[in-house]
């Protein structure tokens, strides 16, 4: 874990996980609001009406316990404050450490209308790439309650690549804190998550699933009878022979030696074979 240790009085003092969202992002409004509250101009924005927000506040504890008991786990250092060993400007307050992998740990609450893993690995993605820059960390979880009763873990894993462009990006921001010159959209693109597959879902309720799993069970012998045929079709072919014809079916073998079957026409099935 990263001896980075933490103490300041202000958000206006650096740039933590939740900036780094704003600084990637492409709301050029939220960009310079963001720049005139670490320059002192304008309070920071008041969330307490924001039911969203809160809901993640409040179902924070209940998401850590959930996430503890799925996974095993053990989440450390709950709302521990670092700062980068090196760039002082660059800090984060940390949901928590997966005690066992070193791992950033990460609670949200988010709507389930059209909620998918990608999205919401997207949306954070600034922010956990930011606070595993900050503290060393390889690998970040992201635990989700969705509004429809639904608990999803992401694993995201630490990009080189993206995180020198997030470090550029904020490297920019923090000059323009520091000269009065107004901030730009960086225009940066969120690399496409690598997903961990971990869930179970339920496809009962898919039409096109039952369907399509219903000529799977109907064709299931068939094909494992089809492919034992080629098999035994193969052993009964000399190594010498280029093709083998007969009974309406033609093996071909090619340079590299593998045999392949074709389905021969009517009128060829009856040719006489040389």
């Amino acid at each position: 874990m990263s001896s980075a240790s933490a103490i300041w009085t202000s958000r206006s003092e650096y740039i933590g996980g939740s900036d780094a969202r704003i600084i990637m992002g492409d709301d050029h409004d939220r960009l310079l609001r963001l720049w005139r509250e670490k320059r002192g101009e304008a309070l920071p924005q008041d969330l307490s009406n924001d039911l969203i927000v809160q809901l993640g506040s409040i179902t924070e504890d209940l998401n850590r316990t959930w996430y503890e008991r799925t996974s095993g786990h053990t989440v450390e250092d709950v709302q521990r404050k670092v700062r980068h060993p090196i760039h002082k400007w660059m800090g984060a307050t940390l949901d928590g450490r997966v005690q066992q992998t070193g791992a950033i740990y990460e609670a949200k609450f988010m709507l389930p209308w059209n909620f998918t893993e990608e999205a919401a690995a997207e949306k954070h993605m600034a922010q956990l790439q930011h606070n595993m820059w900050v503290t060393a960390a390889r690998s970040a979880v992201l635990s989700i309650i969705t509004g429809g009763g639904k608990w999803v873990e992401i694993t995201i894993h630490a990009d080189p690549l993206y995180q020198h462009l997030l470090l550029t990006a904020e490297k920019k921001f923090w000059r323009c804190v520091q000269t009065g010159e107004p901030p730009i959209l960086f225009n940066i693109e969120t690399p496409r998550p690598r997903l961990t597959a971990i869930k179970i879902i339920d496809m009962a309720s898919s039409n096109s699933w039952a369907e399509l799993a219903a000529s799977y069970l109907r064709t299931r012998e068939a094909h494992a009878e089809h492919e034992l045929t080629k098999a035994e079709l193969k052993k009964l072919i000399p190594e010498d022979a280029r093709e083998a014809v007969g009974h309406g079916i033609k093996a071909k073998r090619s340079k590299s030696g593998a045999i392949s079957f074709e389905v021969l026409p009517m009128e060829a099935t009856n040719a006489s074979v040389q």
